[in-house]
């Protein structure tokens, strides 16, 4: 085990842990290929460079993560001038999406503390770990040295299965509502336990995301139903209050149960979480297509056969506030009109046929 020092007033003063191979044990061939190029180019242009956030956390826990963010000293500008294959994002937070194939890897620059958790001021390292939600979140792996830096503690909470907020409580939420999905989601995904003051102050906050735009929703929502455990964390954001939030439709409907709306929720998460564990839900719209089934189900139970653009319609105001690529969208209603509509059309018949007869 090693350590990172600074120097303050005179004196040294230990800043973080540097956990080596033996101690880590991080398999570092589940890290994507292209991330590592990603880092050694970084470094030879003489910045420093890290994976940093869930791919860490999952690597961390033997899972192979499906994203690679990587949080360095060099900013913006400079990043895209290294990368060609590659293009800024974000207004007020700016950082870089580089391109390889069809993935994309987010590249952030380390943020200052001085404005606060949620400040754009470019920073250190070592400000940037402060300015994390969550311990398990702010770990460092530096893959080409083989090396995990710890400034918050978040290896010992992750093995000993506790989620811990690096910023204070009376903030966290305050300063940022989407980290109320985070912290349930993470819970789920790292297998991390709450503890009670922040899971009273988680509930006693769900109504600041009624500020949230849309599209950090829908960002959010993505991620769940990309996650592979959708099933589970959408239970837990329904027990905290949260899920009202992102599906107020969906969750009046599951209130009333009606026709076993519930049931039938929550077993098309599982099918979900089933499809994207085996690769067969890359795409956005077979995620959402997961999602609106059942509404659409209960539809045509309702008002019987109706044209295409009906359905849509329905569909489009069931799953607000979300707003998702309006391709992909058209994509899902599409699935449920080839699978389940055409199949109850099928069975209409069937039972015609048969009451004639």
């Amino acid at each position: 085990m090693l350590f990172r020092y600074s120097i303050l007033n005179g004196k040294k003063k230990k800043q973080a842990i540097i956990y080596t191979q033996d101690e880590h044990k991080i398999d570092c061939s589940m890290i994507d290929k292209n991330a590592i190029k990603i880092l050694r180019k970084l470094v030879a242009a003489n910045y420093t460079a890290y994976l940093v956030g869930g791919a860490v956390r999952d690597l961390l826990i033997g899972k192979t993560p499906k994203d690679f963010d990587i949080v360095t000293d060099a900013e913006p500008r400079m990043i895209r001038k290294t990368f060609k294959n590659s293009r800024i994002i974000g207004k007020r937070f700016r950082l870089v999406h580089v391109f390889y194939d069809k993935t994309i890897f987010e590249v952030s620059t380390f943020r200052s503390i001085e404005t606060g958790s949620i400040g754009n001021t470019f920073g250190t390292i070592e400000e940037d770990a402060h300015r994390r939600d969550f311990s398990v979140n702010a770990l460092y792996f530096d893959p080409l040295n083989s090396l995990l830096i710890d400034f918050v503690n978040g290896l010992q909470d992750l093995r000993y299965k506790k989620l811990k907020p690096v910023i204070p409580l009376n903030a966290l939420f305050f300063e940022d509502p989407v980290r109320m999905i985070r912290a349930i989601k993470y819970s789920v995904l790292a297998n991390c336990s709450m503890g009670f003051f922040l899971k009273r102050k988680l509930k006693q906050s769900s109504y600041l995301l009624e500020t949230v735009s849309h599209s950090r929703l829908t960002e959010e929502m993505n991620k769940i139903l990309h996650s592979g455990n959708a099933e589970k964390i959408i239970e837990n954001l329904i027990l905290f209050d949260v899920y009202t939030y992102l599906q107020p439709n969906a969750c009046v409907l599951l209130e009333e149960d009606t026709a076993n709306f519930c049931e039938k929720y929550f077993a098309s998460l599982k099918l979900l979480d089933s499809a994207v564990e085996s690769g067969n839900a890359n795409r956005q719209g077979t995620m959402l297509y997961y999602l609106i089934r059942d509404f659409l189900n209960l539809v045509f139970q309702n008002v019987g056969k109706q044209n295409s653009i009906f359905y849509y319609t329905q569909a489009r105001h069931f799953i607000l506030p979300l707003n998702p690529q309006r391709e992909e969208f058209h994509y899902a209603v599409s699935m449920w009109l080839k699978n389940d509509y055409q199949k109850r059309k099928t069975q209409e018949r069937l039972v015609d046929k048969k009451h004639i007869e």
